[in-house]
Parts: structure tokens; C-alpha cells; sequence
């Protein structure tokens, strides 16, 4: 049956009308939840202004210049000291997107085991934006916490993050206190979060050096940095779960679409207003850096990254501070050993930790560095700390350590003789000799206070035998005076011998 012309007709002007409406609210709802809007040309034109903003690290004397990126604030760092190679407005409070998820999964990892099953809430599910990266999850689903971290690092599931958070705080808002909580435990001085997943918020933000900091505590956890290193993760139906899916990372470095030497892992993130930031994590030659740029342009934030990581193994060495320090050592030195000579074998009282290291400049050598000691410290198996600084840019610490057994001599006990090893060590422990100066000092110091005292206590004996003496003597001649006068006056005696 065929319909009406006029009939068709208005069925054609209903799809039109129903169209324009539609196209008229799909860009109302995008300009409302989506503000930031830019032409490629504008955003080009962010890149190079970006791009000529100052590096902090280049105007050091004679530190490695390191390469200009477009991002907004960049920083690597090495991982095990925290040592700054290179920054570039490493303080701007920015917004980090989904590299929230690691202090998120840090969290975590650190008060949760990882067979605890997570239940997914209506809010858990339902309070993320539409065409935000999520994992398929359900009102009323559950995964272990494992399979969650996973799905939080792979797939960057906001709702998987939003259902952890519940999960551990009890709610969004009692786990953003914790996040905070824990921010300000690691060090970081720029940073509020309210929610876990980095969904876009004005008042959710970071700065590069807070967010390194955080790395610098999640790629510690050997489990996170592994799944933070997952290409993919292929999720099986169970009893809480009914689908089969796979995730995957959207870190192109672990994708090995950029390739990488050494890589450890990272987190990506984006949104409208943060635009894309990157955490990264590798390890050369005995050093583990770390790479945060935010606020970048696709894919310069992957390749910007690379260059930076090359810029930090390329331009600097491990280097160890026990093998290289000859300012606080004394060899062989009988003044700070204990169990000496006649108790025995001698061992040091005081040594520089054997691993301790300074992250330096390979243009550079170990005597161009300086040097300050404090003796201020928490460890109660330290002595002291030594803080080494390269133009006035801290490259590392070294501790001085109390020995771990200093045992006094029983005299009850007779010595027995050292055996006799089958190898004869290369190498003597080196002896630690802080502050000898001052140490000298004082030993005479107080040997001079003991003498002068011994010299006061003297003279004054010395005096008060002197006029005892004179008195006696006066005394003595007085006497025989009047015994000669008496016996003159007296008649004389005779003694009987019978």
C-alpha cells in the first residue's frame, strides 16, 4: 500500500527536524561538557609558544642542555635518589587527566590484597561522562582487585577507578581525602584531588614534580609497574563477571609502536582542558629515570618523552660515592676501630655506606662536586649525612654508618687465634674519619683544661706547705730559746744510775 504524497512529505520534514535537533544538541552538550575547543592551527600555534617557554635545567653552569619539547611542564628524574635532571616548570599546577590512576593504584596496592573481590555501584558506574574510557562494567558487577588494578592501568577504566575508591574510602569524596592524605606523606606541594579516575574537575590538579613523585613511589611496587607495562589484558567471564573482552593500553611506548630500551611502564592520560600528559619509566646502565610531560599535542607526548629519557642516559652516570670519596676517609686508621690490636682482628667503628650514589654530569668528575655533613639525622645506625651538590644542584647524599656490632673485650675470656682464610682480601674496608679538627681539638682542649688544673692544684699545695713550714721553723726556735733559758736559770742536776 502506498502512502499519501502528503503523508511522505511530512514524514521527510519530521527526519529533517529530528536531525537539525539532533545535530543542534550534540554540539550544545559538547561546547557545555567539553569547553576547551581549538583549530588545529590554534593548537599548533600553543605548541610553538609552549615550545619556547624557558627550561629551568638548561640555565644551570655547566649541566647538560637538554632538548626543547612542547609540552607545558616536563621533568625526569631519577627514580631511586629523586635527583632532578631536568625541569621545565615543574611547580605549574596543571590538570593530570588520567595519570591520577597511579597514586589511584597505589593506594590501593598498599591497603588492599589483591583477591578482594570490588563491587561495582550504581554512582561507580553511571557518574563517568559518555565516551569516557571505561571497561563495560555493571551495576552490581565484581572483580577481584587484581583484575580491577589491571583493568585501571590498561584499559584506564574511569568507572573501575570510581568502584576502587568506594571500595577502599567508602566513597569518592573519603578516598580523595586519602589520595590527598598520601600526596602530602610522599613530598608533593602542588597537588588536590578530588576524585580518582582524573576526570576533568577545576579544583582536581598537579604540577610535574608532584606527579613524578608519585611515580617515584608506584614503580617501587614491582606488581603495578608490571601491569602499568601490559600491552593488553584479556578479561574472562566468572561468576561476578559475564564477559569475555580484551583491553587495551593506549601507551604507545608499551605498545612498542614507539620502541623503547629498558622500559618499566607508564600511564597516559587526557582530557579536553589537560590536553595529553604522560608518565614513563625506564632503566640504562644502572639508573632508573622517570618522564612526566603534561599538557601536550598527540603524539608529541610519546616522542617528546623519548627524547627526554635519551637526553637523561646520554648526559649522566652512576656514580658511587664510597669508591670515589677521599675527603671523610682515613685508611687503616687505629683511631676509629673497634676490638684493636691485642683484642683481635681490628674493624671500623664508623664507614660511608658502600651504596650510596650520586647521579652526575658524565662532564664531570667526583673532586668538582662540593660537599656538607649534617648531623642531624633520624637512623639510629647513622652517624651522619653527607650531601654532595653540583652548582648548587643537589646530585645526592652518602650516610655514614655506625658499625653494627662494636663489642667490648672480655678479659675473662681468653683470645682465640683468627683462622687463617684460604683468600686474602684484596681490599680493606675504608675508615671514616669525620671532622678530625674538630675531634683534635677537643682532645687537647681538654688535655690543657686537665694540666692547668693540675698546675692551680699544685700551687696552691705548694703554697700552704711553704708557710706551714716557715711557721714550724719559727715555732722550733722559739722553743729551744726558752728551753736554753730555763735550763740556765736552774741548778744543776745530778742523775741517779742506781
Amino acid at each position: 500500500m502506498k502512502l499519501p504524497l502528503r503523508t511522505k512529505k511530512y514524514k521527510n520534514k519530521i527526519k529533517i527536524l529530528a536531525f537539525s535537533l539532533y545535530i543542534f544538541c550534540s554540539a550544545f552538550f559538547s561546547c557545555t561538557i567539553y569547553p576547551y575547543a581549538a583549530s588545529l592551527e590554534e593548537l599548533t600555534t600553543e605548541m610553538e609558544n609552549r615550545k619556547a617557554l624557558p627550561v629551568e635545567s638548561n640555565e644551570i653552569e655547566n649541566w647538560p642542555k637538554g632538548p626543547a619539547v612542547s609540552a607545558e611542564a616536563a621533568i625526569v628524574i631519577e627514580a631511586n635518589t629523586g635527583i632532578i635532571l631536568y625541569s621545565k616548570n615543574i611547580h605549574e599546577q596543571l590538570y593530570p587527566a588520567s595519570t591520577t590512576k597511579i597514586l589511584t593504584c597505589l593506594i590501593a596496592a598498599e591497603t588492599s590484597s589483591l583477591d578482594e573481590m570490588v563491587t561495582f555501584s550504581e554512582n561507580a558506574v553511571f557518574s563517568i561522562p559518555r565516551g569516557s574510557s571505561h571497561m563495560g562494567m555493571d551495576m552490581g558487577q565484581a572483580l577481584t582487585m587484581e583484575e580491577a588494578l589491571y583493568g585501571i592501568l590498561v584499559g584506564s577504566a574511569n568507572e573501575t577507578a570510581n568502584a576502587v575508591a568506594e571500595h577502599i574510602g567508602g566513597s569518592i569524596e573519603g578516598f580523595a581525602d586519602i589520595m590527598n592524605q598520601k600526596a602530602e606523606e610522599l613530598g608533593c606541594t602542588d597537588s588536590h584531588f578530588v576524585n580518582p579516575n582524573g576526570l576533568h574537575d577545576d579544583n582536581h590538579y598537579t604540577s610535574a614534580y608532584d606527579l613524578a613523585t608519585i611515580a617515584r613511589a608506584f614503580f617501587q611496587n614491582e606488581l603495578l609497574a608490571k601491569m602499568s607495562n601490559t600491552p593488553t589484558r584479556h578479561f574472562e567471564p566468572t561468576d561476578t563477571q559475564p564477559d569475555d573482552f580484551i583491553l587495551r593500553t593506549h601507551h604507545r611506548i608499551v605498545t612498542g609502536e614507539y620502541q623503547y630500551e629498558g622500559l618499566i611502564g607508564g600511564k597516559t592520560g587526557y582530557t579536553d582542558m589537560a590536553r595529553q600528559t604522560l608518565v614513563t619509566c625506564a632503566e640504562q646502565n644502572g639508573m632508573r629515570l622517570i618522564c612526566v610531560v603534561m599538557k601536550e599535542e598527540s603524539p608529541s607526548q610519546f616522542t617528546d618523552t623519548i627524547d627526554l629519557l635519551n637526553y637523561g642516559f646520554s648526559n649522566f652516570e652512576v656514580v658511587n660515592v664510597a669508591e670515589n670519596e677521599t675527603k671523610y676517609n682515613i685508611e687503616n686508621a687505629d683511631f676509629f676501630q673497634s676490638e684493636n690490636d691485642i683484642f683481635g682482628n681490628s674493624k671500623p667503628i664508623l664507614s660511608l655506606n658502600k651504596d650510596s650514589y650520586l647521579i652526575l654530569p658524565k662532564t664531570t668528575s667526583f673532586e668538582d662536586i662540593q660537599s656538607s655533613i649534617s648531623y642531624d639525622v633520624e637512623d639510629k645506625n647513622q652517624i651522619a649525612i653527607i650531601d654532595y651538590s653540583y652548582n648548587g644542584v643537589y646530585v645526592g647524599s652518602a650516610s655514614i654508618d655506625a658499625a653494627a656490632d662494636i663489642s667490648s673485650y672480655d678479659f675473662d675470656t681468653p683470645a682465640e687465634p683468627a683462622a687463617v682464610s684460604e683468600e686474602k682480601e684484596t681490599e680493606e674496608e675504608n675508615v671514616i674519619f669525620v671532622n678530625v679538627t674538630k675531634v683534635l681539638l677537643c682532645v687537647l682542649a681538654g688535655a690543657g683544661i686537665l694540666i692547668l688544673f693540675f698546675v692551680i692544684k699544685s700551687m696552691i699545695q705548694n703554697y700552704s706547705f711553704a708557710g706551714r713550714r716557715n711557721y714550724k721553723a719559727r715555732y722550733n726556735k722559739r722553743t729551744r730559746y726558752r728551753y736554753k733559758t730555763r735550763r740556765d736559770s736552774q741548778p744543776p742536776r745530778y742523775d741517779d744510775y742506781d
